[in-house]
């Protein structure tokens, strides 16, 4: 049994955010039917990300995988009659047009409550469906900057900088797949689904934890630290003699052992690092001073002294180390699929494992409009009508 096989979801979502949001759903089992403008599809799988052998980016074989894939043109009311009729036995509907266009093409929340009032509708957008800037375009790079990350990523006194990762993207569909989830929960005392709302804006405000909780506190606008850490101090990214370990001494016991591993032990009594909030106040001469002994070592023989104390350290991998860890492979975090034109395709493992009910990768992404005439034929058409639709662009 998968935990979430029971879940039919309709994926109007392209890109990123949404897609993922979808993606997470599936991989616990949820049965997701991707459904993408005829000929073009989701934009990812064209124009977003690098070119293998097929027509597919590997952006779009990234974050799609465990899904179906059917083409309807909505803008046709034949098209959007066969998504009523999937709408009447789907429990979730996932969009992230901006605010307004479902309403345009007649998939609206409040269309598709009339037909199934059982339905969880959720919409991911750049800003949230109310509010002043619901109409605005967003993406990844605007929700990082107006969400405050960008103004705490980088080093100190540097321009601004994007988080490596698409933070917004990824925390808004994470969230999404959280409100479904909840949503659903709520419906099985209920009875009735619910409209969930979530943005890209929001997620990555959502994360913003410590910083918002300095400024609140303290008056303080949050600045950029780079590698380290704004609450406790020596815990960020020091040079070794080959390249650069991070280290985690976030308490005094931990300092403490550091100084000690290091053959540092001088440091302890130091009046200038005594307590955290003076390690704080004096972070750039305590990374001075841990670097004078940190450079005389390469990063492999510091960890092997560091672990060996009991100290929490790591290297900094690039993506290639990442994937060649032995325990990144123990935890299946990559995995290989066989897809029908790429052949054996690499992807990222699920994060979470499930003691009675783990999720499984079950399919590669779908090729554009894979499903569709078995969709149709479930739904009563037969290969006449079907013909038919798709000779008029409807599917």
């Amino acid at each position: 049994m998968l935990a979430l096989e029971k879940l039919k979801v309709l994926d109007l979502t392209q890109v990123m955010a949404g897609p993922f949001c979808c993606q997470v759903l599936a991989d616990m089992g949820a049965d997701v039917t991707k459904i993408e403008p005829p000929e073009t599809g989701d934009q990812t799988r064209r124009s977003l990300g690098f070119r293998m052998k097929g027509e597919d980016t590997a952006a779009f074989i990234a974050i799609n995988r465990n899904k179906k894939s059917i083409t309807l043109n909505l803008k046709e009311d034949e098209a959007r009659e066969i998504f009523y009729r999937l709408a009447r036995a789907a429990d979730v509907v996932v969009e992230n047009f901006r605010p307004g266009v479902t309403r345009k093409l007649g998939v609206d929340y409040e269309t598709i409550k009339e037909i199934n009032p059982r339905i969880i509708y959720a919409s991911v957008s750049g800003f949230g469906q109310t509010g002043p800037y619901a109409t605005r375009p967003g993406y990844d790079l605007i929700a990082q900057g107006m969400s405050g990350v960008m103004s705490v990523t980088g080093e100190p006194g540097g321009p601004p900088a994007k988080c490596g990762v698409p933070i917004g993207d990824l925390s808004a569909g994470l969230f999404c797949a959280f409100g479904i989830l909840s949503a659903y929960i709520a419906r099985e005392e209920t009875g009735r689904g619910q409209y969930v709302d979530t943005s890209l804006f929001e997620g990555p405000l959502a994360f913003s934890i410590w910083e918002s909780a300095e400024l609140w506190a303290t008056g303080r606008i949050p600045q950029p630290f780079g590698s380290a850490h704004r609450l406790t101090a020596p815990y960020q990214a020091l040079k070794t003699r080959d390249g650069y370990i991070n280290i985690g001494a976030n308490n005094q016991r931990l300092w403490a052992r550091l100084c000690k591993a290091i053959g540092r032990e001088e440091l302890i009594e130091d009046e200038r690092f005594d307590t955290n909030a003076d390690r704080m106040a004096n972070r750039a001469e305590l990374a001075g001073e841990l670097e004078k002994t940190l450079e005389e070592k390469d990063t492999d023989e510091w960890m092997e002294i560091l672990l060996e104390a009991g100290f929490p350290a790591a290297p900094i991998y690039n993506y290639k180390q990442v994937f060649e860890d032995p325990h990144t492979l123990a935890r299946e975090m990559m995995v290989e699929m066989e897809h029908p034109v790429e052949g054996t395709v690499r992807g990222l493992g699920i994060p979470v494992k499930l003691s009675e009910t783990p999720g499984e990768i079950r399919r590669p992404a779908p090729l554009l409009g894979e499903h569709t005439e078995e969709t149709l034929t479930g739904l009563g058409y037969s290969k006449g009508e079907i013909a038919d639709l798709r000779e008029r662009k409807v599917i």
